[in-house]
């Protein structure tokens, strides 16, 4: 087996992965925050401000989950009847949440309804995936290449922390964005919220960080023996420093880079849950190698993957530069 192969399609995975965590993050972020809003005409700015751009940002989880489906067919056999649950959960979420949003802005007698859908299935599906995490860190029973678990495995305090804290990140990375992108009360309650949430984002990483060594002497061998903490020792160093500087940007009241500096969070985080699990792709039993599918198959969808990647990256770059600019109260895209 060409043994490059699974780490390219790996690294493609888990770019879809992050720039989905970023761009959907935010809009997530933006329906989780909407309980906190001081009424319907703040919620209508809020959600006007990710109108041209939310539903293109769910291609990456189309991209990510395909890709596993495709290049790594064992590991997607593991962990879809492991993890089936809180991905049906997350899907329904995800739907409330995009039906809710179109619904939402031609309700009249029944807006709060779907208000309430739209806060309640960004709430759900960012829930959800904070479990997916969790239950996939935590290591998944696999007995003879197969799941050989419980339909429950995965709910552990573990991965509730795990979702409380995805739930929190994402209103972070909402309330960032709303002090980018618009005005007014909205942007000075949303810097307000993101310092509450700054430091309830670096509380569930902390923990994050600590229980995953003490519950898991795998991921403590990873971080902790020589000569790997050597090298390793910046990553928690440089996110301490960028929440510092996320939490001076936010009382200088500068506008793009707190957004900037949650995204780093989110990346950097990232990186360290990276670290701990590869080349793992089910934990702690399946690598990348293990779990690839033919050569044949994997170079077959290359082929037609590698080509689309950059024009999808165009076209956003592209919708994000024609709808730049702040979303005023009373404005909107239809």
């Amino acid at each position: 087996m060409e043994w490059y192969l699974p780490v390219i399609w790996a690294t493609l995975i888990g770019a879809a992965v992050a720039l989905y965590v970023i761009l959907d993050g935010f809009d997530l972020g933006i329906g989780i925050l909407f309980p906190l809003a001081a009424g319907e005409r703040d919620r209508d700015q809020m959600i006007n401000s990710i109108a041209p751009f939310w539903d293109g940002n769910e291609t990456w989880l189309v991209l990510g989950g395909g890709g596993l489906w495709v290049a790594f067919p064992r590991a997607y056999a593991v962990v879809m009847p492991a993890l089936y649950l809180p991905v049906i959960v997350m899907l329904l979420g995800l739907i409330f949440r995009g039906v809710a949003f179109e619904f939402r802005t031609v309700a009249n007698t029944s807006k709060k309804y779907w208000t309430f859908a739209f806060a309640g299935g960004s709430t759900l599906a960012a829930f959800c995936q904070g479990l997916i995490l969790g239950g996939l860190i935590q290591g998944i029973r696999v007995e003879s290449g197969a799941f050989a678990g419980q339909a429950f495995d995965f709910a552990t305090p573990f991965a509730a922390v795990c979702g409380l804290g995805v739930v929190t990140g994402y209103a972070l990375l909402g309330a960032c964005w709303l002090a980018m992108k618009t005005e007014g009360a909205v942007a000075a309650r949303a810097r307000a919220h993101a310092k509450l949430l700054l430091l309830g984002v670096l509380v569930f990483m902390g923990i994050v960080s600590l229980w995953t060594p003490l519950q898991f002497p795998r991921i403590a061998q990873r971080w902790f023996s020589l000569p790997n903490i050597l090298f390793l020792w910046p990553v928690p160093a440089i996110t301490l420093l960028t929440a510092y500087l996320a939490w001076r940007w936010l009382e200088a009241g500068r506008e793009v880079r707190p957004f900037l500096a949650a995204i780093a969070l989110f990346m950097l985080g990232y990186l360290g849950l990276a670290i701990s699990i590869a080349p793992y792709l089910v934990p702690p039993s399946i690598t990348f190698w293990d779990a690839a599918a033919a050569p044949a198959s994997q170079i077959f969808m290359l082929l037609g993957t590698l080509p689309l990647l950059p024009i999808i990256l165009i076209y956003t770059g592209f919708l994000y530069y024609l709808f730049r600019g702040k979303t005023r109260a009373g404005e909107g895209y239809h």
